[in-house]
């Protein structure tokens, strides 16, 4: 006899809402229940934790049910519906169209945002931070408007913040505690963070209370603080916590918390058998949970309970790391070190800008929590080790300092909890790659298939790690994909393109790949479109591929302003040219020095000024130094035979004619060259990409050296070259660096990574073992006769040049979250806390 299919009623659409259905669905209860699903809103669920990436990838992005429905037929969402009611007595949801009998009804309703009953909250140009709908409607009351203010400095008001500042408004955060992220953070993190934030041109208040919201003819005009501040305003945000939504719970008559939220046990049941209540509206033992992450546990404790499992909720991990403004902040674990006896241990570094605190048990081999400002790196490793009981080693510095190994090699017991947000231990993460019935083959097949680094994100580093130590333990091949979107590496990309002829990437992620792209395959395929097309990087599709410094065709710098490094080849310099460089440096008012490149940088620039800085440029003869691509930046030459009493060769004409011909190269990473005239050395040519160093045959041919972080010297690729002979092995080599060598890969690291590694190189290029000589060769003759000077095409093109405005609301005003000092008297950034010498601050707005 079949058995009667019940009702399972679940009142919110929001994350929490559409994780349990997923769990129902994944477990079964479909299989008796059939599953109505009620959204007061609109839309089917959408990712609020990402929500202020709305305004850069809109709202389709966010969704989490992009179809508008479930794939199982047993579940059916009602959108845009709202509840009346419910009468637990009769089993019954009431809406406005009729009743809805339950067996089983989960409120999932979430929370709302807290405005404080003050005077004002009404005017026009007053928000909260909470829906799309939301964003939309601040995105609106934006345009024309110059300045904004955030009332609440915790993490959502933070994001909110960020939000106003994206939209291009002076912002101002006001909070009542001592410090920004106060739940989160302790007194030193928390002073870290508001530096970072000030930097970055907000205004933050704390220990501020808002007495009322002040304006005029109904508008919004500022904030009134209780110590008499005004802070002025055209829009203000309201993020000062939200309040559970138990208005259903109370009117039906179930047990509330004290604090508010429907009152539930360890298995999140409420006062009535048959109603449970998860997420943000639900207070178990009395306690609302406002992050994710609980309420995902308390949906699956539910499903657990519904199926007939043991599950329980006794509490939930609240770490939290995230990226705000820009600036990595995580906390885990017992943070405030209210653990008898627990110790401390601290790195602090102001003028990097980073705060990391560990905090420790009494014997000194448990860790209990932390705090990281600035640098998070560690959090994916550090935060496990919390609940794993994984032993500290002897020196627990080690995981925090900068040199450290941040917890990289001290290996995660199977149980360590690696994702909070769905609940994936280390175990459960080797089982789907160990697995013999269809096993992940790659960390992006992990995160599909367990959630593991679905939701925030800040775990996906570990999962990468466990899942190659894992292949590399059994002596399986590491996936090497570009990301999640293209299973192949770079090097294969490359040649794809190369063959199929693609101009466009939606051409190649239809053709070869999956989705839409991310932050790791756009770059990097508008690198190998630039490489074989030499196409501009802002035309067509490919400007939506680029990263901030290719987008704007400038390096961005620390306050917002960018800097301007026309190309000086080989060093040598004109009179009449350098003058136009100081001209431009004065009129613009920007900071101006010699690099160790043989360049001159000027630093400074709004967005708006860069055309008007290039057209000077420009007109002098000058073309783009390329300092923000990934292409050729310099070859820095001595004065070499023409000058020098040592030199035996003409370096500087040779450096000139090499920084010509590989000018605008794009490449995986930067590449700089160097040409000595002697055996001196003063060019430094052995620390470069490619440096050649004259002998009184001819010219050695050095590769593979890297400056930065990680020096390598360069060795010797072949010796006593006449000049054409070495043009033609750099040529090949720089070709064949440019279609094999990894994702931001140096030099340095590709020819170790060549199986034989220089000797291999040699053969290669040298020898020709491969037959591709005169293949990449044409190839870069290619790249030398289809140059073109970037900035040179942009002014020539409305449609580019209409790109560089500060704000797309405000085009023509500067972006007043930017200011400077003073100091050997030239502009510097300005620091929250003041400049390192003493120096006079220009106000916002002032002329320059």
């Amino acid at each position: 006899m079949a058995h009667q299919r019940k009702t399972l009623v679940v009142v919110g659409h929001g994350m929490v809402g559409h994780r349990f259905v997923q769990a129902a669905v994944e477990r079964g209860l479909t299989e008796t229940h059939d599953v109505v699903v009620v959204g007061q809103e609109t839309r089917a669920a959408y990712d609020r934790v990402g929500l202020t990436s709305f305004f850069e990838v809109g709202a389709e992005a966010l969704s989490l049910l992009p179809t508008g429905a479930y794939d199982d037929p047993r579940v059916r969402l009602l959108l845009g519906t709202e509840v009346l009611g419910i009468d637990p007595e009769q089993r019954r949801v009431r809406f406005a169209e009729g009743d809805l009998e339950y067996d089983e009804l989960v409120l999932a309703t979430g929370a709302a945002p807290f405005v404080p009953p003050i005077a004002g909250t009404d005017l026009d140009g007053c928000f909260v931070y909470r829906t799309i709908e939301d964003l939309e409607a601040i995105r609106d009351a934006a345009t024309g408007a110059r300045v904004g203010a955030v009332v609440g400095g915790g993490l959502l008001g933070l994001e909110a913040a960020n939000a106003l500042a994206q939209l291009g408004l002076e912002t101002h955060v006001v909070e009542m505690a001592p410090r920004l992220m106060a739940v989160q953070v302790d007194a030193v993190g928390g002073a870290t963070l508001t530096r970072h934030v000030e930097r970055l041109g907000l205004h933050v208040h704390c220990e501020a209370r808002t007495s009322a919201v002040t304006g005029e003819a109904g508008r919004v005009t500022g904030l009134e603080l209780q110590d008499g501040e005004h802070v002025p305003a055209e829009v203000v945000v309201f993020s000062a916590g939200i309040r559970p939504r138990d208005a259903l719970a109370r009117a039906a008559g179930l047990a509330v918390a004290e604090r508010g939220g429907v009152l539930v046990d360890e298995r999140c049941r409420t006062s009535d058998p048959h109603v449970w209540a998860i997420g943000e509206c639900a207070a178990p033992a009395g306690r609302m949970y406002g992050l994710v992450a609980p309420g995902y546990a308390m949906a699956e404790v539910v499903v657990d309970a519904l199926t007939g499992g043991p599950g329980t909720f006794t509490g939930a991990d609240m770490s939290t790391k995230l990226k705000l403004l820009g600036v990595d902040v995580a906390s885990f674990g017992d943070a405030f070190a209210t653990t008898p006896g627990a110790l401390e241990l601290v790195f602090s570094d102001a003028v990097a800008g980073t705060y990391k605190k560990l905090v420790i048990s009494e014997d000194g081999r448990t860790l209990l929590g932390g705090i990281l400002v600035g640098d998070a790196t560690a959090y994916g490793v550090l935060r496990p080790m919390v609940s794993s009981g994984i032993a500290l080693p002897d020196n627990p510095e080690e995981l925090i300092l900068p040199a450290g190994r941040g917890g990289a090699e001290l290996g995660l017991p199977d149980e360590a909890q690696v994702c909070s947000c769905n609940d994936v231990t280390k175990a459960q993460i080797v089982d789907h790659v160990a697995r013999e019935d269809a096993p992940c083959d790659s960390p992006a097949c992990v995160t599909r298939c367990s959630g593991a680094g679905s939701t925030c994100g800040s775990c996906k580093p570990t999962v990468k790690k466990i899942v190659e130590d894992w292949f590399a333990a059994q002596g399986r091949e590491v996936d090497t994909s570009l990301c999640e979107h293209f299973a192949m590496t770079r090097a294969e990309l490359f040649e794809v393109v190369a063959i199929h002829g693609y101009t466009r990437f939606d051409q190649i992620v239809a053709a070869h790949g999956t989705g839409r792209g991310c932050e790791v395959c756009k770059p990097a395929v508008a690198s190998v479109l630039a490489s074989q097309l030499n196409h501009h990087v802002l035309e067509g599709p490919a400007r939506t591929l680029q990263d901030t410094n290719d987008a704007y065709l400038a390096n961005i710098q620390k306050n917002g302003t960018y800097s301007v490094v026309p190309r000086i080849a080989g060093g040598e310099i004109t009179p009449e040219k350098l003058i136009v460089i100081g001209e431009v440096a004065r009129d613009f008012d920007l900071y101006t020095k010699i690099t160790g490149g043989q360049r001159i940088d000027l630093f400074g620039a709004r967005l708006e000024q860069l055309p008007l800085i290039w057209r000077r440029l420009v007109d002098a003869g000058f073309e783009s130094g390329h300092a923000y691509g990934k292409s050729l930046r310099t070859v820095k030459s001595c004065v070499g035979s023409t000058w020098c009493r040592f030199g035996v060769q003409d370096s500087t004409s040779l450096a000139i004619m090499l920084e010509e011909r590989y000018r605008g190269l794009r490449s995986p990473h930067k590449l700089k060259g160097g040409v000595s005239g002697c055996a001196r050395e003063c060019a430094e040519a052995r620390g470069k990409d490619f440096g050649v160093i004259a002998s009184e045959k001819g010219w050695n041919l050095y590769v593979g050296g890297n400056g930065g972080a990680t020096p390598v010297h360069a060795r010797l690729l072949a010796g006593d070259l006449d000049t054409e002979t070495l043009v033609r092995y750099l040529d090949r080599y720089l070709m064949y660096y440019v279609r094999t060598a990894d994702r931001l890969q140096r030099t340095a690291p590709w020819v170790d990574s060549l199986e034989g590694g220089l000797d291999r190189l040699r053969e290669v290029v040298v020898d020709d073992a491969l037959g591709l000589g005169t293949e990449l060769e044409a190839a870069m003759a290619r790249h030398v006769d289809t140059y073109f000077d970037e900035w040179a095409a942009t002014l020539e093109d409305p449609a580019k040049l209409a790109r560089f405005v500060s704000f797309v609301n405000a085009p023509d005003v500067p972006d007043p979250q930017i200011s400077f000092t003073t100091s050997r008297d030239q502009v510097q950034p300005a620091e929250a806390d003041g400049p390192v010498q003493l120096g006079a601050t220009i106000p916002v707005g002032a002329p320059r």
